[in-house]
């Protein structure tokens, strides 16, 4: 006897068949184990990249160069996801999809590994660069991974469930690393990572289906993308946002240690990472028909907190004020901008994602880099006055893209 359609689909897809009684409608189910690993993979990647953030200090000390220095293994990681992303993702585009994951996962193991062991400034900057560079095969997988577990009807949940991971590493992930560098060692808070992706590897190994690669041959056409209107507009505001948040966060500990706040990085990062879930879940249930509204929002939130950062002399309750309304400002962005981008690039959607990615990670290098400059040159105070020039033209240019790009309803044209 022949499956069901239904049944089929759910037997392609690797997801959980419908069940339901006689005469009911069928009910269709997430692989909520397989999807939580491609989470827990999200988690890693994130965490990994913005862990240094609330480890300066320390790093800096045990590796015997400046502050500013370390700052740029948060530049040399986007690096490598920036440089690597596409040329690797359409050079493993045949493998199959559980191998590739696992290589990923894997380079996450010996990169967190390597850093917590060296000594040597030099050997740390290339694991940092490797880290970057297995991150750019992940975020370029993932996605699409966690929407072929999923029955048609799931799919846009499951990517939601897959990407939980990354407000997860905010709110718990940064803070909790930071914590325990502070307690027992920032080296520690790196082989904690490494013992966490190695359980991750037992589990993707086990829950996670596999699935064949993509026709030879298949390439992101990028200047085609490019040319779609409301594209670049979205675009400019992610490499100008992301930039403008980057020289902020990836000197966070720093700038706190210029308020005499610096024993307090884990709680303040704690605050910004709770209220990033918080502005996540307002996203994910107003973003159908506030796509422009919240934008505007999240601009305007990031740069009352810059504001309020800028004219304080030292610590106190401002500070907690000003990491909330960062979070509000921040969490749902990365939703905003790969939702209008998506929108606006229509056929050529993928292409568009996949610039996307590699330009905020050009933003997040390009972040470290002003930051260390502007911490030699003028002091961590010139921080938050940066995050307010840059976001100038951030909101200018979501002002100006009302019919394409930044429309005030989905679907708007």
């Amino acid at each position: 006897m022949s499956a069901s359609p239904d049944t089929a689909a759910a037997a392609a897809s690797g997801a959980a068949p419908p069940t339901g009684r006689a005469g009911e409608e069928p009910r269709q189910r997430l692989p909520m184990l397989a999807l939580l690993a491609l989470a827990t993979a999200v988690f890693i990647t994130s965490l990994t990249e913005t862990l240094p953030a609330g480890l300066l200090p320390d790093m800096s000390h045990d590796l015997g160069v400046s502050e500013s220095a370390t700052g740029q293994t948060v530049t040399v990681y986007a690096i490598g996801t920036a440089l690597t992303a596409i040329p690797l993702t359409a050079a493993t585009a045949g493998w199959r999809r559980k191998r590739l994951l696992l290589t990923a996962v894997a380079g996450f193991a010996v990169a967190n590994t390597v850093t917590a062991l060296s000594s040597v400034y030099g050997l740390t900057m290339v694991a940092r660069f490797l880290a970057g560079v297995a991150a750019g095969l992940a975020w370029a997988l993932l996605a699409g991974y966690a929407r072929r577990m999923a029955p048609v009807p799931l799919q846009g949940r499951a990517i939601a469930v897959a990407m939980a991971g990354i407000p997860v590493a905010l709110s718990l992930g940064v803070p909790a690393g930071t914590f325990l560098g502070q307690a027992l060692g920032w080296r520690v808070a790196f082989l904690a990572m490494t013992a966490l992706t190695v359980v991750l590897l037992l589990w993707i190994t086990a829950a996670v289906p596999d699935y064949p690669g993509q026709p030879r041959g298949e390439r992101p056409r990028m200047l085609r993308a490019l040319g779609v209107p409301g594209v670049r507009p979205v675009l400019f505001v992610t490499l100008v946002f992301v930039l403008a948040h980057t020289v902020l966060y990836a000197y966070i500990a720093t700038f706190l240690d210029g308020l005499d706040m610096g024993g307090q990085t884990d709680l303040v990062l704690l605050a910004f990472g709770v209220t990033s879930l918080l502005s996540i879940w307002i996203t994910g249930a107003q973003i159908q028909h506030r796509l422009r509204a919240l934008t505007v929002a999240s601009t305007l939130l990031v740069a009352a907190a810059a504001a309020l950062l800028a004219v304080l002399s030292d610590g106190g309750p401002l500070v907690y004020v000003a990491a909330v309304l960062w979070g509000l400002g921040w969490g749902g962005l990365p939703t905003l901008l790969q939702t209008a981008v998506g929108d606006a690039g229509g056929d050529q959607a993928d292409a568009a994602q996949a610039m996307l990615v590699t330009l905020w990670n050009v933003a997040m290098a390009g972040g470290g880099v002003l930051g260390g400059v502007l911490l030699d040159a003028t002091g961590s105070g010139s921080f938050p006055w940066t995050v307010l020039l840059l976001l100038v033209p951030v909101l200018a240019v979501v002002t100006a893209a009302r019919r394409h790009g930044f429309p005030a309803r989905r679907g708007a044209m």
